[in-house]
C-alpha cells in the first residue's frame, strides 16, 4: 500500500488535527476493505466463475480507483492542514513582534522618563552646590575689628589682592608716627596746610596725593582709614618701593 504512505510534513499537525487525519485513514482503510474483500454470496459463487478473469480484474481496478481517491482525499486533507498551522505559526509570530515592539516602546520611555530625572537632578543638585559654595564664600569672609588692627588688615587684604607692597609693622610704624592712630587727624600748620591742602588721616595724606592714588574698591573719603592706608601705600609703593622704607615725613 505504499500508494497511500503518508507525507512527513503532516507531523506538524496538532492533535485535533492528527485526530481528524486518523479518522479519514480509518475510513479509507473501511473502504479499501470492503472494496477488495468478496462478499458471501460471491465467495459462493467464485469456485463457479474460476475460470472468468474479467470480473475479478474490473473489481480489482475499481478498488484501485476508490483507493486513489481516498488517497487525493487525504492528500488535500494534510495541505489543508498545513496550511491552518502555517497560519497559526504566521499569527503567533506577529502577536509576539508586537509585544516585542510594545515592549521595546515601554522601555525607551523609561529609559527617556530616568534620563530627564537624573538631568533635573543633576541640575537641582550643581544649583545646590553653587549655592552652598556662595554661603561658604560669604561665611569666609572676615569681618575687620573697627580700630586700628582691623584697619590695617583690612588695607593689607586690599593691597595683596592689587599687589601693593607694605607690611603691618611698616605700616603700624608710619601710622603711630603720623597721627597716633586717630583716623580723624589733620595738619593745619605746615607747608600743605598753608597752601589750603593740610595732610589728612591715619598716614596724612593730603587730598591731590589721595585722589591720584585711590585705591577702587575703597571709600573716596580722605578721612575713611582703609581707604587712606591704601591710597597712602600705594604712593609709598610709587615713590619709594614700599611704606616699609618709609621712615620719617613722606
Amino acid at each position: 500500500m505504499s500508494a497511500t504512505r503518508i507525507p512527513s510534513r503532516v507531523r506538524r499537525l496538532n492533535k485535533v488535527q492528527k485526530i481528524s487525519v486518523a479518522g479519514v485513514s480509518a475510513l479509507a482503510v473501511a473502504s479499501l476493505t470492503f472494496s477488495l474483500v468478496p462478499s458471501k454470496g460471491e465467495a459462493e459463487v467464485a469456485p463457479q466463475a474460476a475460470g472468468a478473469a474479467a470480473p475479478v480484474a474490473f473489481t480489482n481496478a475499481a478498488g484501485s480507483a476508490q483507493a486513489k481517491t481516498v488517497q487525493d482525499s487525504l492528500i488535500e486533507q494534510h495541505s489543508t492542514a498545513e496550511k491552518l498551522v502555517k497560519a497559526a505559526d504566521a499569527a503567533k509570530a506577529k502577536a509576539a513582534a508586537e509585544a516585542k515592539a510594545k515592549a521595546a516602546k515601554a522601555k525607551a520611555a523609561a529609559d527617556a522618563k530616568d534620563k530627564a530625572e537624573k538631568a533635573a537632578k543633576a541640575k537641582a543638585d550643581a544649583k545646590k552646590r553653587g549655592s552652598e559654595a556662595a554661603n561658604r564664600s560669604t561665611a569666609r569672609k572676615p569681618v575687620y575689628a573697627n580700630n586700628l588692627d582691623g584697619w590695617i588688615r583690612e588695607a593689607m587684604s586690599i593691597m595683596k589682592k592689587e599687589g601693593i607692597p607694605g607690611s603691618y609693622s611698616g605700616i603700624h610704624r608710619n601710622i603711630i608716627r603720623e597721627s597716633s592712630g586717630n583716623r580723624w587727624a589733620i595738619n593745619n600748620w605746615d607747608i600743605n596746610a598753608r597752601n589750603g591742602i593740610p595732610s589728612k588721616g591715619l598716614l596724612q595724606v593730603i587730598q591731590p596725593t589721595f585722589d591720584r592714588y585711590h585705591v577702587k574698591g575703597t571709600k573716596k573719603d580722605l578721612y575713611d582709614p582703609v581707604a587712606n592706608i591704601v591710597a597712602a601705600c600705594n604712593y609709598a609703593a610709587d615713590r619709594y618701593g614700599s611704606m616699609d622704607n618709609v621712615n620719617s615725613a613722606y
